[in-house]
């Protein structure tokens, strides 16, 4: 009896002290959870989803030489969940030796759109001009989606450099959406909604919208019915692609210490539940 009263006593403490264990422990593994997979690129198994899968399939079957619009319409506030799914897709499009031309319809996404050209562009050096172009920003979306289906040149009669685009070589052959085939919206916003109602739905252009993930929701309803070719929603969007083309990066990386994080946080619930119920039990509660 009395060897049975101290091992009640034990379980009683060690089911008290997971129940109120220091929160400072609970940060310190959130932040190595965080961390780790950051610092040595340690990346968890990712299931690729259908809408992901037909965008890189889409890609994947245009033909050397084929054009693909580029639209960045977001800010620097949403830049960590952005940045990685359009450096995936650039690197796919630069890889496969498909022209891109770019555009944004927010102030911010001009300066981050061209920044993402340069920089993937000089890594498989590129010339700017025959197989990129940055357009630049134009504040009216409507009549610049709607224009550029007629004549691009109308629209933007320079590109982000202040040259003319009858006087750039890639602009001579792509004059509006018959040359184009693809466009990636990269947004934070409803902006892929412009380009479904106007350049899909008007023009027949194939759309792909790259947007954050708690959009993603608003249009699987045009996934559904054929008016996008496929989505890549959001961080975890961007981390299947980047395992698509093999090149794991900073979406892997993020969305390892996501689920690294997450799984912690789910095993001190679990706990803290066990442990109360414990207690009360032991207590004679119930």
């Amino acid at each position: 009896m009395w060897s049975e009263h101290i091992w009640d006593e034990v379980k009683m403490s060690i089911w008290e002290r997971i129940s109120t264990v220091d929160r400072r422990i609970v940060f310190v593994l959130i932040f190595l959870g965080v961390a780790l997979p950051l610092i040595f690129n340690f990346t968890l198994p990712n299931t690729v989803t259908n809408e992901v899968q037909a965008t890189y399939d889409f890609i994947e079957e245009l033909p050397e030489g084929s054009v693909i619009l580029f639209s960045f319409d977001h800010d620097a506030a949403t830049l960590p969940e952005m940045a990685p799914m359009a450096k995936a897709l650039l690197h796919h499009v630069f890889s496969s030796k498909i022209k891109v031309i770019g555009t944004a319809f927010r102030p911010e996404g001009a300066t981050i759109g061209n920044k993402a050209f340069q920089v993937n562009g000089a890594k498989f050096g590129l010339v700017e001009g025959e197989d990129f172009v940055f357009l630049g920003y134009r504040p009216e979306i409507t009549s610049a989606v709607l224009g550029m289906g007629e004549n691009i040149a109308r629209v933007y009669p320079k590109d982000y450099r202040g040259k003319p685009l009858e006087d750039i070589p890639l602009m001579q052959k792509t004059r509006n959406y018959r040359d184009i085939g693809l466009v990636v919206s990269v947004t934070d916003d409803d902006t892929p909604s412009y380009w479904i109602n106007y350049a899909n739905a008007r023009y027949q252009q194939a759309v792909v919208p790259a947007l954050t993930a708690v959009m993603a929701t608003t249009y699987y309803p045009f996934l559904q019915e054929k008016q996008i070719i496929g989505m890549v929603p959001g961080l975890k969007g961007a981390a299947e692609y980047e395992q698509l083309i093999d090149q794991i990066g900073d979406a892997s990386a993020g969305m390892s210490s996501q689920s690294i994080a997450h799984m912690i946080i789910v095993l001190f619930v679990i706990l803290g539940n066990i442990g109360y119920f414990m207690i009360r039990r032991q207590s004679g509660e119930f």
